[in-house]
C-alpha cells in the first residue's frame, strides 16, 4: 500500500485490505478491515459508511497500515485491538491469556442454572478473568476465587476485574493447591483440551499467538480433567457442583471420569451450534 502517490479513501483502504487480508487466509476481511479502520480513525461502523469518500489523514493511514500488516501475519484481532467482548463486558487480552471466545458463555449460562445460590465460587485456570468476572455479576451473593499457575495471566485479570468493577480473590498456582482445605458451593474451569499432537494444526492466530500452557492438554488432551475430576471432590460442599468447558467430541470422556469419581447428576450441555461444550456433575458425598 503506497501512500505517497495515491489519495487513499476509507472505501479505497477498505477495498485493498480487503482483498489484501483475503489473500493472507483472513476470515471475515472485511469486517476485520472495518473494525481496524475504526480503531485507526475513531469512528464506528456507520461513520465509515458516512464518510466512504473521505481521504484519510497520514496519521491515520500510517496507524491502519501498522495494523493491517500485523494481522496479516495472522496476529489476532483481539490483541492488535487489545480487548475482547464476553459476556457483554469488556476484557484486556494479551498474548498471556487466551482470548474469550462467545462459546464459552455456554459455561456461565450453566453455572447460573445449576447454582443460582452458590455462596463460594472457584475458577480454576482463569486466564484472563472473564469467566469469574461474569459469575461476579451474574451471581452477585457469591464470593469468587479465581485460580491461575501464570504470574502474567494473573496481572491481566486484576486488570479486567478492575476495569469491569468485580471484586475477586486472586490466587497463584496449580490447581486446588493455592485453596487448601477450603470448599465451594461451584468449581469452574475451561482446562487445556488440546491433544499434543494438534497443537501444529491450530491456525496461525492460535498456535503461534495464544499461551501453549492453555492449550496443551496432553496426549489425549485430558489431563487436565483427571486430576479435576479426581480433587475437586475434597473440594466441594454437599451437593456442590463442578462444570467444566470441553473440546468437540470430549463430551463422554469427561462425563465418565467425573461418574468414576463419583459424582452424579452428569450433565452434558449443547452449544449454539449444537456441539457439547459444557459437563459436569454434583457432589453428594458429605
Amino acid at each position: 500500500m503506497s501512500i505517497e502517490s495515491e489519495i487513499w479513501t476509507t472505501l479505497k483502504v477498505l477495498t485493498w485490505t480487503t482483498g489484501y487480508l483475503t489473500e493472507k487466509g483472513v476470515e471475515n476481511a472485511r469486517r476485520e478491515a472495518e473494525w481496524l479502520l475504526c480503531e485507526a480513525t475513531g469512528l464506528d461502523r456507520m461513520g465509515l459508511y458516512l464518510n466512504f469518500d473521505k481521504p484519510l489523514q497520514d496519521d491515520e493511514l500510517a496507524a491502519y497500515r501498522s495494523m493491517v500488516a500485523r494481522r496479516g501475519k495472522r496476529e489476532p484481532l483481539q490483541h492488535i485491538l487489545g480487548s475482547q467482548e464476553f459476556d457483554g463486558l469488556e476484557f484486556i487480552v494479551t498474548r498471556d491469556v487466551l482470548i474469550p471466545r462467545f462459546d464459552t458463555e455456554t459455561l456461565l449460562e450453566e453455572a447460573v442454572r445449576q447454582a443460582p445460590t452458590a455462596r463460594t465460587v472457584l475458577d480454576i485456570g482463569t486466564g484472563s478473568g472473564c469467566i469469574a468476572i461474569s459469575l461476579f455479576h451474574r451471581l452477585p451473593q457469591a464470593a469468587i476465587t479465581a485460580v491461575d499457575l501464570s504470574p502474567d495471566a494473573l496481572s491481566i485479570a486484576r486488570r479486567n476485574a478492575e476495569r469491569n468493577n468485580a471484586q475477586i480473590e486472586f490466587l497463584l498456582g496449580s490447581f486446588f493447591q493455592p485453596v487448601s482445605e477450603r470448599r465451594f458451593d461451584l468449581i469452574v474451569s475451561n482446562p487445556p483440551y488440546i491433544t499434543s499432537a494438534d497443537l501444529a494444526d491450530l491456525q496461525p492466530e492460535v498456535r503461534d499467538f495464544e499461551p501453549r500452557l492453555a492449550l496443551d492438554g496432553g496426549t489425549d488432551g485430558l489431563d487436565a480433567y483427571r486430576v479435576l475430576a479426581a480433587e475437586a471432590p475434597r473440594y466441594l460442599e454437599p451437593n456442590g457442583w463442578l462444570l467444566l468447558e470441553i473440546g468437540a467430541g470430549q463430551d463422554k470422556d469427561v462425563a465418565t471420569l467425573l461418574a468414576d469419581a463419583g459424582f452424579d447428576a452428569i450433565v452434558s450441555v449443547p452449544d449454539n451450534a449444537g456441539i457439547i461444550r459444557v459437563v459436569g456433575g454434583q457432589w453428594h458425598a458429605v
